[in-house]
């Protein structure tokens, strides 16, 4: 049920983006409001091409520490998603990618995908390894006895193994 939501919501926010630039231009004007979305467009593009210069600097840094660059992979995917949402005409669109660009704003939303995404992924595909959370509880079937013998020390004879000829 829950991606029939992500989808909806996918849907929902070209309609309110339509809607919201249908009220700009009816209180600016069709060729300002046309404008307005072509510049918000551009200054987010330039904002997106230096903030990706410098999250490829940040992870050759990484690399050459010898460190994985999680955040900066992260980061760097959400400035794709940022660029992709700039190049939509729409004023709702520019500002969620303008919100993707920034790092101020940018660092929640990479703590809730780690949180919520990657995580999770990780550790199904690992079993748990990742986070810590495999089964350690002992034995399965611990309390199960019937294959269990409970030998005296004078029932077990460890001097002599079997076969050998001592």
């Amino acid at each position: 049920m829950g991606l029939l939501r992500v989808i909806g919501l996918l849907l929902l926010i070209p309609l309110f983006d339509m809607v919201l630039l249908v009220a700009v231009a009816n209180w600016i004007g069709f060729v300002p409001s046309v404008a307005l979305v072509v510049l918000t467009a551009l200054l987010g593009m330039l904002l997106v091409r230096a903030e990706g210069r410098h999250t490829l600097r940040r992870i050759q840094t990484k690399l050459s520490q010898g460190s994985l660059p999680e955040d900066e992979v992260i980061d760097g995917a959400l400035l794709i998603a940022a660029g992709a949402m700039l190049l939509t005409p729409g004023l709702v669109t520019d500002l969620v990618g303008v919100l993707l660009t920034l790092p101020p704003t940018r660092y929640p939303v990479r703590l809730a995908l780690k949180r919520f995404v990657v995580t999770p992924y990780i550790d199904a595909k690992t079993g748990g390894i990742y986070t810590g959370s495999v089964y350690s509880g002992g034995f399965p079937d611990q309390n199960q006895g019937a294959d269990t013998y409970d030998m005296d020390d004078d029932e077990y004879d460890v001097g002599r193994g079997t076969g050998s000829e001592n």
